[in-house]
């Protein structure tokens, strides 16, 4: 493993792995190690091919981020989906689907059970959820009983509303059973393509290991960058820009929940996102948006994502859809959500016929 260090900027990794212990102070006595990813993505994406064999059981609360799915549905995993509401992930929900799966346990040597849960704990996309503190001790004691593996995506750590932040899975992770993945796309530049992972040593070499015959390294000028941004902002300069973006997506947050309210109460449902850049919304009298989205929206200038997108099964009809407020001006979010309820009439009045 001498090659570790030659495929990262030293300087920059020396600035992450302060960053994880000033912000997690992982536990685990386990020794733990970082590696540079181009995204986030790019860590997530080689951990799923470093831990999911085909078939295997998968653990993971639905909605589920599309791209997640995409990496997963080549592998045609048993979906184990879970439940989750306002406040995230329902403790129960994964402690009900491990003890339904081993009450069908065939004792075949050859079947596996559950090795990963798969978590999007802040934010997430595209609920807007955020997992609620006490929920994660007992997810995490749970993860403990049955020997799980966490694979904590957290991009929109940064991008949780409100003074405190909730404490990730790493900083409760006492046995090394936690792999973090963060992103810098969401509050530097998307562009920059620079994500890291931290966990286990053994398991964050063998993502190492497969950057090195794949992509050989992350992007050494976006490396650098950031590097230098830590030498002149420090932790706290970091922390300080970190805030006034997460201000900026809280202010654009409500600018769209206002306009939902004004627009939309009636015709969809939604909770306030804790986090992220996304508003998810049910249509109360729509029963698939697929085709009102897809078909019948984009010509009214209509751009959402219809919740099939987020769906273990695909062709399964779903009545939710997803809104961004990243880019949109409150204006355009106004004349946005006004089309959309027209639209959402329209598309009610097409089914009585």
């Amino acid at each position: 493993m001498a090659l570790l260090s030659f495929f990262r900027y030293p300087n920059l990794v020396k600035h992450l792995k302060e960053l994880q212990k000033y912000l997690h102070e992982p536990p685990s006595t386990t020794d733990w190690e970082i590696v540079v990813t181009n995204g986030s993505q790019d860590g997530l994406c080689k951990a799923m091919e470093m831990l999911v064999d085909h078939g295997d059981y998968v653990l993971l609360e639905e909605p589920c981020y599309a791209g997640t799915l995409s990496i997963l549905h080549p592998y045609k995993p048993k979906w184990l989906p879970l439940s989750g509401d306002k406040d995230g992930l329902i403790p129960s929900s994964l402690k009900r689907a491990l003890d339904n799966y081993k009450g069908k346990d065939t004792g075949s040597p050859i079947e596996k059970g559950p090795k990963i849960l798969y978590l999007n704990p802040n934010g997430a996309n595209p609920t807007g959820t955020s997992i609620s503190t006490p929920r994660r001790y007992e997810i995490y004691k749970l993860a403990q009983k049955y020997d799980l593996l966490i694979l904590e995506d957290d991009p929109y750590y940064f991008l949780q509303f409100g003074e405190e932040k909730s404490p990730s899975f790493l900083s409760l992770d006492t046995d090394g059973r936690v792999l973090r993945f963060d992103s810098f796309s969401k509050i530097l530049s998307s562009g920059l393509r620079l994500g890291f992972v931290t966990g286990p040593k053994e398991l964050v070499e063998r993502i190492n290991l497969h950057m090195q015959v794949s992509v050989l390294h992350a992007s050494t000028l976006s490396q650098v960058l950031v590097s230098q941004l830590f030498d002149r902002w420090k932790i706290d300069g970091f922390l300080s820009h970190s805030s006034k973006v997460s201000t900026f997506y809280e202010k654009q947050r409500d600018h769209m929940a206002a306009a939902a309210e004004k627009h939309l109460k009636g015709l969809v449902e939604w909770h306030m996102p804790s986090g992220g850049m996304f508003l998810w919304m049910k249509c109360l009298h729509v029963e698939d948006t697929k085709a009102m989205i897809m078909e019948r929206a984009l010509p009214k200038d209509i751009i959402l994502l219809p919740g099939q997108a987020f769906m273990t099964d695909p062709n399964k009809a779903s009545p939710f859809m997803r809104a961004a407020f990243s880019l949109a001006t409150p204006e355009k979010m106004d004349i946005g959500f006004a089309k959309l309820a027209e639209l959402i009439r329209e598309e009610i009045q097409l089914q009585r016929k």
